[in-house]
């Protein structure tokens, strides 16, 4: 993203470039790693992921160095809206936010209600089945695989202007993604939105009523929900 940024000046078209090819990353690496690994445990998936955040991480760091990079807000986008006499909400974190519920109400309608949302749920639950009904199973596999990759780096995308670019800037939110994940509901779309909008609440008011524990509340919160409903808030 910062790469074409800087080589067309569009916000517009740089996000576009960058999507597609995370889109076509995420088909190689599909068909290369990861489908070789469908008929063993899960955890050899996790550790080869896992390895393969250390590789991108440093093949970013040789081609584009560890030094923080950024990219500007789009003029349409800039300024901030005025709430108070004192304060104010920038205008591109609100447009991140629309867009953020937007993609989730997207990807809820697609999963829930299309044809293909059809097929990724029968073939997460009985993948012989479904390739006994005639179904391609390794095309729906990897699409699922490349626009799951496409969304991780539209977040990346979206990201941009309103933090710093460096390698690795994504690992800091693997463990609330996981966190989302556990209170939402293993496969819940609906299931990731709420524990979403928790995590982030809870992280959010925390913060400022309580921040010597600030990092403890969340997973806290998840202990709860837990102890609650041990299969998350929107299990299937």
């Amino acid at each position: 993203m910062w790469y074409f940024f800087g080589v067309t000046g569009s916000f517009t078209v740089s996000a576009v470039l960058s999507a597609l090819i995370a889109l076509a990353l995420g088909i190689l690496i599909e068909r290369v790693l990861i489908q070789r690994l469908y008929n063993r445990n899960h955890l050899d998936q996790v550790l080869l992921t896992i390895g393969m955040i250390f590789v991108f991480n440093s093949l970013q760091s040789i081609l584009f160095g560890n030094d923080p990079y950024g990219v500007a807000v789009p003029d349409a986008l800039s300024g901030s809206i005025p709430f108070t006499d004192n304060s104010s909400y920038p205008i591109y974190r609100i447009f991140a936010a629309l867009i953020c519920v937007a993609i989730a109400g997207l990807l809820y309608y697609v999963v829930s209600h299309t044809r293909l949302g059809m097929l990724i749920r029968a073939g997460e639950s009985n993948r012989e089945m479904v390739e006994a009904l005639g179904v391609n199973i390794k095309v729906l596999y990897t699409t699922v695989f490349a626009l799951g990759v496409m969304l991780a780096a539209g977040s990346g995308i979206i990201a941009s202007p309103m933090s710093s670019i460096v390698p690795g800037m994504g690992e800091s939110v693997l463990i609330t993604c996981f966190v989302v994940v556990v209170i939402g509901g293993l496969g819940s779309i609906k299931g990731a939105f709420v524990g979403a909008l928790l995590v982030g609440l809870v992280s959010t008011f925390s913060a400022v009523l309580l921040p010597s524990i600030s990092n403890m509340i969340i997973y806290i919160s998840m202990i709860l929900v837990l102890l609650v409903k041990p299969q998350g808030l929107c299990a299937k």
